[in-house]
């Protein structure tokens, strides 16, 4: 599976676990007539908002893929990708275990799923920008990275494999001259 389909399913799995679980909070919270979860909810969210703005910058995700970049191993031939929607579960598994965990445990207890909703969204923000940082190398360098299949129990390894380069004009440079008629 490519990393950057990863990273996407990564974002978009962690924001729909925020959302579910905003939504298991406000019910249950106000079945329950518990408007103070709803004030501490609501504080909680913005700092996970803001913290998730903040780790979530694009030079700080430039930053933290360099490591897992550059100790990718490198191959001369495209790897067997296998079925992604087995290694996106292999990946992606604890994310949606915690969301079904928090879901169902805030159900009864509404503060536990007003947790969870801010560390998902938290998460979800931290971690959006990291496939253009990824998106971006590839295109400078003509590379792709792969996912190894592994546990999500363990860092993820990348197969770095040849992918197309594209010459492009640095930015801000003139476009190229009109190609005269035949």
């Amino acid at each position: 599976m490519a990393y950057c389909d990863l990273l996407r399913m990564t974002v978009l799995l962690a924001a729909g676990a925020a959302t579910a679980l905003a939504a298991i909070t406000v019910v249950s919270a106000s079945s329950s007539s518990d408007t103070l979860t709803l004030y501490v909810a609501a504080a909680w969210w913005v700092v996970s908002l803001v913290a998730g703005i903040v780790l979530g910058r694009p030079a700080r995700a430039a930053e933290a893929m360099r490591p897992v970049l550059a100790e990718a191993r490198t191959a001369t031939a495209l790897p067997s990708l296998g079925n992604p929607n087995r290694a996106a579960l292999a990946r992606l598994w604890p994310l949606a275990a915690f969301a079904v965990v928090a879901g169902g445990l805030g159900l009864v207890y509404s503060g536990v799923a007003a947790i969870g909703t801010g560390f998902a969204l938290g998460a979800a923000l931290m971690l959006r920008s990291r496939e253009g940082a990824v998106t971006a190398i590839e295109d400078r360098d003509g590379v792709r990275f792969y996912v190894e299949p592994g546990s999500a129990l363990e860092p993820v390894k990348l197969v770095r494999t040849p992918g197309l380069r594209r010459e492009r004009p640095p930015p801000g440079s003139p476009p190229p001259p009109p190609t005269a008629p035949a």
